[in-house]
């Protein structure tokens, strides 16, 4: 079951800025940082308090699962559109956001409450959603053109976050990439593979919906030969996957030209 629900904590008045001289270069780094801001995705590695000291919590173990081993699960902050989204967690939280120079002003969090068994990870949602409403400054810093860029969050009470840049899909691929929505079959299918012996693909069919959301197209059923990253296939499953597809700058003469990125999931079926 899914239930709405929403921390309604006052939005805190930005404090005034000091007025200093900015030179032309720190003018023109200023300008850039929004572009910066959206073509990262922020991992949280540090949370200190007013007098600088590093403050335990704020991070969570690594889930039971082969595909995170021994990775610590971080909070992950995305910025677009105007929002600002939580991940990385249970559920997914969001925000608006608004800029004024470097001032940040954040507005009540909201999110979806589904059931989920690690109450650490519950209990840091809250934390996160009553945290963000508080940010009051915001700054990018870049070590050297191959590094990667930090993102600090400064909040009310002078307490600070440090989070490490991430590309973005878009970024990695340099575009947008093209939404499609692709039918997966419940059982992979044997195909010939150039590389892999005894290759099982999955079966895929593509659907095309109106603006309303009806289907107004299925195509026929078809070998996929790569992977569709964020996507684990359960056999016996059938699944409607939005997705993210993105023209890869540079391919190998034996694969794909595209990258398929999970969205979401559409439909899920259980079939017998």
């Amino acid at each position: 079951m899914r239930i709405s629900w929403i921390w309604a904590l006052p939005l805190l008045a930005i404090q005034g800025l000091t007025a200093c001289a900015t030179s032309d270069t720190g003018a023109a780094a200023t300008a850039a940082a929004p572009a910066t801001l959206t073509a990262y995705h922020w991992q949280l590695r540090e949370v200190r308090n007013a007098q600088g000291q590093l403050q335990p919590g704020w991070t969570l173990p690594p889930a039971p699962s082969a595909d995170t081993a021994g990775q610590t699960r971080a909070v992950q902050l995305s910025f677009a559109q105007g929002r600002v989204s939580v991940g990385r967690l249970c559920n997914v939280l969001g925000a608006s956001y608004q800029l004024n120079g470097q001032a940040l002003s954040i507005g009540p969090v909201m999110g979806t409450m589904m059931a989920c068994p690690d109450s650490a990870a519950m209990a840091l949602e809250q934390q996160v959603g009553q945290r963000l409403p508080q940010a009051s400054r915001w700054a990018i810093a870049q070590a050297g053109r191959a590094a990667a860029p930090v993102l600090t969050l400064s909040f009310q009470d002078g307490g600070q976050w440090l989070l490490d840049g991430v590309p973005t899909d878009a970024t990695r691929y340099g575009s947008a990439g093209e939404r499609i929505f692709l039918e997966v079959a419940p059982q992979r299918a044997a195909c010939s593979h150039p590389l892999i012996p005894n290759y099982q693909c999955l079966q895929v069919r593509s659907i095309e919906y109106n603006d309303q959301g009806l289907k107004t197209r299925v195509g026929p059923w078809e070998n996929f030969y790569g992977d569709i990253q964020g996507y684990t296939h359960q056999p016996g499953v059938r699944n409607v996957l939005r997705i993210q597809r993105y023209k890869k700058p540079v391919t190998p003469a034996d694969a794909s030209s595209y990258a398929y990125v999970l969205d979401m999931t559409v439909e899920s079926e259980i079939v017998r």
